[in-house]
């Protein structure tokens, strides 16, 4: 089949199951069902009463629990008989390409399909008023956030979120309110949609907290990326709404070309929404809310670290907008226990705390490791980093980790894992990183693997010292394991 048929077939099959009846369709099919957001999806597509099955490469926690919990079937591996018998529509996740058994055969059957963005349009957000959260940093502690603001506000959200809320001891929720969250992902779609997923969301109220260069196995320089946001700002309607980060001047270059209404928060410069007064005290941030110049509620949040501060501010604008009174913003902020993951406390032994985020770009590891510094002020911060995102594999980050340290004590850093995946000469070096910081006069320590960093920790581990372990990944279940030798 030459290409330009190949791709009028797909787009029939596309078209074939955007205009499929859910009423006509039985049996849906997810290809890559273990990505956090593809098994939300088989999830709330489970609980809509359809019959559910799966494939993937790569089956471990926490997805692979949350699905057997479900009773969702997943094939380890992919086939051509995992689509047997064949299912009324197959899902594809962005992690399956062309060249995949299971998608080979997926065009041989002709079977009508879609990508997870545009599932989610048609199956969950439909006619809803559809809230996004996106931007390179914060998406998913805000959108966290937003949904349990909605769901004390009594509006029963629907919500599909990179992470699990720990409100909700889950990453997804039907919910039979007018608003559905979504945390919105610049990354590319599908193999047969090169575009980003967050233009398959139908958003209306936007919300934008960063913009910075990140997967550096999609986007060619940061130029790319900004024009990607721009095509999400574009599509805001005119009655639709923009929550943007006033200290960032990217997301503000976007927000002038918006052509909905536009409302800014920052913690640095002349934004409509700001903090003043903030505090620390008995494991509570406490603030004021500032807008437009004037205090607008005084509030306490287990939030902590500027950057979460500054996604509060983003929340506090939503909820003014969709007329929620400051008491449930305030019971929100107060009640809202984070999402697993990011700065999760994942125990404590012999007076060490173990403490587990998923902070990857240089950017979100040096605001995490100062913010956990700040939070526990007088104790000892073992930084421990593991570079296994697409981006961090590279060695287009390179440098700007030298400078993401600063605020740890001590820094441990392995190889890279799958390292023989990226070009050679694209290679990120652990080794060349850990020179640096000494160079810089940190304490940073280089090992080969996680079971040579265990033992390295676990050498300078002392009573009162706070270990923050810092991966997109399982990191071979490093957290545990310290917990255990301690």
């Amino acid at each position: 089949m030459n290409p330009q048929n190949n791709k009028n077939h797909e787009n029939g099959l596309l078209a074939r199951a955007l205009n499929m009846m859910p009423g006509k369709i039985s049996h849906i099919h997810l290809m890559g069902i273990c990505g956090t957001a593809m098994a939300s999806l088989a999830g709330m597509l489970k609980q809509k009463g359809y019959h559910i099955t799966g494939s993937d490469q790569n089956i471990y926690p926490p997805m692979s629990d949350m699905l057997e919990r479900l009773s969702i079937p997943v094939n380890k591996g992919y086939r051509p008989e995992n689509l047997f018998p064949v299912p009324d529509l197959v899902i594809v996740g962005n992690v399956i390409t062309r060249q995949n058994p299971e998608a080979v055969e997926l065009g041989r059957l002709k079977i009508p399909y879609l990508s997870m963005p545009q599932a989610l349009g048609a199956f969950a957000i439909r006619e809803r008023t559809s809230i996004v959260v996106s931007g390179t940093h914060g998406k998913t502690t805000t959108s966290s956030l937003v949904s349990h603001l909605l769901e004390k506000a009594g509006l029963d959200p629907g919500f599909m979120i990179g992470g699990i809320v720990n409100n909700f001891r889950s990453n997804f929720k039907i919910g039979n309110g007018p608003y559905f969250v979504v945390e919105g992902d610049e990354y590319d779609t599908a193999f047969f949609d090169k575009g980003p997923k967050f233009l398959h969301y139908k958003p209306r109220i936007v919300i934008l907290t960063s913009i910075e260069f990140d997967h550096a196995d999609i986007f060619r320089d940061l130029d790319h990326v900004i024009e990607t946001f721009r095509r999400l700002t574009g599509i805001i309607p005119p009655d639709g709404f923009l929550i943007a980060n006033r200290d960032d001047r990217i997301v503000m270059q976007l927000a002038e070309s918006a052509v909905c209404r536009v409302t800014t928060y920052g913690l640095e410069g002349s934004a409509a929404w700001g903090a003043a007064d903030v505090s620390v005290r008995e494991g509570m941030t406490h603030l004021t809310i500032i807008k437009d110049d004037k205090p607008y509620t005084s509030l306490k949040t287990p939030l902590y670290g500027k950057h979460n501060i500054s996604n509060l501010l983003s929340v506090a604008a939503l909820s003014e907008y969709i007329n929620l009174d400051k008491s449930v913003l305030s019971e929100a902020c107060r009640t809202f226990t984070g999402v697993k993951r990011r700065q999760e406390v994942r125990g404590e032994k012999n007076g060490i705390i173990v403490i587990d985020d998923f902070a990857h770009h240089p950017t979100a590891v040096e605001k995490t490791v100062k913010a956990v510094k700040e939070r526990y002020k007088g104790r000892r911060l073992l930084a421990v980093f593991e570079p296994r995102s697409n981006s961090s594999r590279r060695n287009v980050f390179q440098e700007q980790y030298g400078e993401a340290f600063d605020n740890a004590d001590l820094i441990f850093i392995p190889e890279p894992v799958m390292l023989e995946k990226i070009p050679e000469h694209e290679r990120f070096s652990s080794r060349k990183l850990v020179e640096r910081l000494v160079e810089r006069g940190l304490k940073a320590f280089y090992s080969r693997d996680s079971a040579l960093l265990l033992e390295e920790i676990l050498k300078f581990a002392r009573t009162g010292d706070v270990i923050l372990i810092m991966s997109n990944g399982a990191f071979d279940n490093i957290h545990e394991k310290i917990l255990e030798r301690l």
